[in-house]
């Protein structure tokens, strides 16, 4: 445990990226196998449960130390984060509280963290109310006072820092002499923390561990595009392709297991079951590259996100949900094929193979598994037009991918470009303000909009929520305007004064029942702060149901 708080203390120091890369090199190379597993998962973010929550730890401060919780409140409302307001508050209130006895184990200095993560925080998770109280207490008494940030941060899960997993997959590379993609690939659908897992990570590369696994590759991700660069090659050097509005995955099929992972190393197998029947007549071997998207049989346009929406996270999906909300996997690329990777060829090539999966492919079903439309680009001038079709086509836009470009991992410019057509947008009103987290844990960055309802009276109406598009000096002015214009407070939210307007922009939009406006947007941003209209001249609601009746008919 001191040798992951001396890791974080340092991280937390530096600003180079050669100076991490270091410090994580050194950790991983020096700690225990169950410490240096237990370690990637904390850095690397992954979600995980909840020993014990931020609201319940802030309780048994205030019930035990004889704090106010309107104090705790405001002292987390300009933190943002419970580790580090009890953190922070402990010292003050450490004193009043007499010795605290409870049913935790020994605690030497000198235990590893695997200890901590497997044995002491699950022990304190498991126990109930007054006993939970009693070990939380006995535990910050006993911790030094400078590991009480990560201790606190170990229990809520919420353990965040400021390495990339770029960084950590390069750390372990240098650490164990092994090449990056190789760890990233690995690191590919989860990692439990364990020894064992972890000298599998480490170990020198091996041909045949792919195979045997369900696991996906790294995906490869387009960069947004630079024309200025692209019109320097020839335009026949580009194959162009529809940008489908679904969820990223890779459907594989490997010995007897069929997997469909997202590109957020989700498995959602059971969301999709229509999908796996597919995946499951694909050739042994096989890994498609692709897109998730409901799409009727009969039409010629896919249905809007909407309708994906209500089958992620489903663990079962009924007929009338089968019905309403049908699935196609529109693939793009073919990754694996016969057992080999061939992400290395060029693309041109995995495209003929992938045409040939297809064609092949025998399912009463194999509608819903289709190649991606592709086409050669002829000229420049015709990329524009193009882009504008893709409205038509119930598209986010073009994708523009270079022939001979193999796939990599990760976001590489160059190869890959995505050319999204023009936001929609709407003026919107400023009518709630929420502080930030981590570094803007004390500026108000989270905000929320309102459009006009088209009563006799009218009525500002909540319509998005949006956290981009303002630069810093932006930032700052509007936290000055929200600190004097707050009308009500609602914990860390704050109601302001309805007069700043804001023009946002979103990709899409679609009916909602769960809001109140009626209407969700997908991927609200902020495009600019209209300081040249009143709040009366922002748009109605009237005017989002005419874009999403537009967006229909396009």
């Amino acid at each position: 445990m001191q040798a992951f708080q001396a890791l974080f203390q340092q991280l937390d120091q530096v600003t180079g990226t050669r100076a991490k890369v270091g410090l994580l090199v050194e950790h991983f190379r020096s700690v225990p196998a169950a410490d240096a597993a237990w370690a990637l998962v904390l850095l690397l973010g992954k979600r995980r449960r909840r020993l014990i929550t931020g609201r319940r730890l802030r309780t048994i401060l205030e019930q035990r130390g004889g704090i106010p919780e309107w104090l705790v409140a405001e002292c987390h409302g300009q933190v943002g984060d419970s580790a580090e307001t009890i953190t922070l508050l402990w010292p003050a209130v450490s004193t009043k509280i007499g010795l605290v006895e409870s049913n935790l184990p020994t605690l030497p200095v000198d235990q590893p963290l695997h200890w901590w993560m497997d044995t002491l925080l699950p022990t304190i998770s498991g126990f109930k109310d007054d006993n939970e109280a009693n070990a939380v207490l006995d535990l910050w008494q006993r911790v030094p006072n400078d590991q009480h940030f990560v201790v606190n941060k170990l229990i809520t899960g919420g353990f965040r820092v400021g390495v990339s997993t770029g960084l950590i997959s390069r750390a372990i590379a240098e650490a164990f002499d092994l090449d990056i993609e190789l760890v990233v690939q690995r690191l590919m659908g989860g990692f439990e923390p364990t020894a064992d897992n972890f000298q599998q990570l480490i170990l020198p590369a091996n041909d045949d561990e792919q195979r045997s696994k369900g696991t996906p590759y790294p995906f490869f991700l387009a960069s947004p595009i630079d024309l200025h660069r692209l019109q320097d090659s020839k335009p026949d050097d580009w194959l162009v392709e529809w940008k489908w509005d679904g969820i990223r995955g890779q459907l594989i099929h490997r010995g007897h297991g069929t997997f469909l992972w997202s590109r957020g190393e989700e498995l959602v197998n059971d969301s999709f079951p229509e999908l796996i029947s597919i995946g499951e007549a694909l050739p042994d071997g096989t890994v498609l590259d692709g897109e998730v998207i409901c799409w009727k049989e009969e039409d010629s346009i896919p249905l809007g996100f909407d309708q994906l929406q209500r089958r992620l996270g489903r663990k079962q999906v009924g007929n009338i949900l089968k019905r309403e909300c049908p699935v196609r996997f529109i693939a793009y690329d073919l990754l694996e094929h016969k057992g080999q990777d061939i992400r290395q060829e060029p693309i041109s090539q995995r495209q003929q193979k992938l045409l040939e999966v297809i064609r092949t492919l025998k399912h009463p079903e194999h509608w819903r598994l289709q190649q991606s439309q592709h086409w050669p680009l002829k000229t420049w001038d015709e990329l524009d037009r193009q882009r504008q079709e893709a409205r038509k086509k119930h598209a986010e836009g073009l994708m523009l991918k270079q022939r001979t470009s193999p796939y990599l991992a990760g976001r590489k410019r160059g190869s890959w470009w995505k050319y999204k057509l023009d936001p929609m947008n709407l003026d919107a009103v400023l009518l709630y303000a929420q502080a930030g987290r981590g570094r803007r844990a004390n500026l108000f960055t989270d905000y929320t909009f309102g459009l006009w309802n088209n009563s006799e009276t009218p009525e500002l109406v909540t319509f998005a929520k949006a956290y981009s598009g303002l630069d810093n000096a932006e930032i700052l002015e509007l936290d000055r305007w929200i600190r004097k214009n707050t009308l009500q407070r609602f914990g860390p939210t704050r109601s302001v004064r309805p007069e700043q307007v804001f023009e946002l922009g979103f990709e899409g939009i679609h009916p909602s029942k769960r809001h109140k406006a009626g209407v969700a947007v997908r991927f609200p941003r902020i495009l600019r702060w209209r300081k040249d209209k009143t709040a009366q001249e922002g748009n109605c609601l009237s005017d989002a149901k005419q874009l999403m009746n537009d967006q229909r008919e396009a």
